[in-house]
């Protein structure tokens, strides 16, 4: 996740430096409403502050959405909340005995994917938030630039040196412990006793009923492959489909009743704090920067000028589009998010309901509305159960 976004938290997502150029600010659209066509029940949107966790929160709210509809909660008072940062923790200690391992041949940072965190939860369990907090080191909201320094500055060290010592691995465990919270081996919930990986069977998750989808061309379609970016440290492997189908997979999930994980770039400057994610066209587009309503209203003198879009023309993504962006850095893994229904503005257009995990913040309190073409255009792999496909890729993939 490397490419610089439009939000300063977005950028630390991304493992940004704090010091990089702001980027000109994305286009103003005009007020839209919105109705829900279809919408799966989410828990609340949460804030990964000034970490870089997205992978990690955008997966959690997936699995908490997959436990609400396995276990059939409905009384929201006893929806889970799972925590995100024994994910983190535990991921963070696998990946620093691989890169050790491979002499510090591997991008080592908090970044990372879906599969990494259904690796964790696979081998692991699952704890709840209140247990592992994240928030050990005095701070109300994630702040991990200290922690990642430390923790990369010691795997570094470590990879360097001729025989590692027989201490490395329990004194970076402390470190991550004492800034996550550890976990105890067995702790109570409503009465019962469990340890993180009884919890998760009660739950009912199995991360092995889940499957990753991406699209891209450089690959036969219908082959497995692990996608080709920095974060995905533990090649986790992804199911090639031409983007119609993935696109296909996605609304026959929403409208099933089932969410997905999305992995996104959200450089585009389509997606804005006004909790839109849209394809703008720039040519086709009519804007009024330098207009009579800029003149009196003004904008911030401070950030550089921003089309307010009266008439929005959105682009028309293609198989080759996404593939050239992909090729060319255009499109990267920025951005983790969940995806849980889909909604129709006032003209009747179809968009995507997504929550994000920078906090209630927006004109949609911490959810985004995506424009099909966003979807097709900037997304990197969706993760959904194996249930949730459509008849013929089950057939593909010999799923009953």
């Amino acid at each position: 996740m490397k490419k610089l976004t439009l939000f300063a938290v977005a950028l630390l997502c991304l493992g940004a430096s704090a010091s990089a150029q702001q980027r000109p600010a994305g286009p103003s659209f005009p007020d839209y409403t919105f109705t829900t066509v279809k919408a799966a029940p989410i828990t609340p949107v949460k804030n990964q502050g000034s970490s870089g966790t997205c992978w990690s929160f955008s997966a959690i709210s997936f699995l908490e959405s997959e436990a609400i509809r396995l276990c059939g909660i409905k009384d929201e008072s006893k929806y889970p909340d799972f925590s995100e940062f024994f994910v983190v923790g535990t991921s963070y200690k696998e990946r620093a005995e691989k890169f050790v391992r491979v002499d510090g041949k591997l991008n080592f940072s908090v970044g990372s994917g879906c599969g990494d965190a259904l690796d964790v939860v696979k081998n692991h369990g699952i704890v709840p938030n209140e247990l592992v907090t994240g928030l050990n080191y005095g701070t109300p909201l994630p702040n991990q630039s200290e922690l990642d320094a430390v923790l990369l500055g010691y795997v570094e060290a470590i990879a360097k040196a001729r025989k590692p010592s027989v201490a490395w691995k329990r004194g970076f465990a402390a470190i991550v412990d004492e800034y996550f919270g550890k976990a105890p081996e067995k702790f109570v919930v409503d009465g019962k006793e469990y340890t993180a990986e009884s919890y998760r069977d009660a739950m009912k998750i199995n991360p092995d009923d889940y499957i990753e989808l991406t699209s891209f061309t450089h690959h036969p379609f219908y082959t497995w492959f692990p996608l080709e970016v920095a974060d995905n440290w533990r090649a986790t492997l992804s199911y090639n489909v031409p983007i119609d189908e993935l696109v296909a997979v996605l609304d026959n999930a929403l409208e099933n009743g089932y969410t997905a994980c999305w992995g996104a770039d959200v450089s585009h400057s389509g997606f804005n704090r006004q909790g839109l994610g849209i394809l703008v066209d720039t040519q086709a587009s009519t804007s009024t920067v330098g207009s009579d309503q800029e003149r009196f209203v003004g904008r911030n003198p401070a950030a550089p000028a921003a089309p307010v879009l009266s008439n929005v023309v959105e682009a028309v993504p293609t198989q080759e589009s996404r593939q050239a962006e992909f090729d060319d850095k255009t499109m990267t893994d920025d951005h983790g998010m969940h995806i849980f229904g889909i909604a129709k503005d006032q003209n009747g257009k179809k968009y995507y309901m997504v929550k994000n995990s920078w906090g209630v913040t927006g004109k949609y309190d911490g959810i985004w509305y995506c424009t099909e073409a966003f979807i097709r255009a900037q997304t990197l792999d969706i993760t959904i159960h194996k249930s949730a496909l459509t008849p013929a890729l089950k057939k593909k993939l010999g799923v009953k």
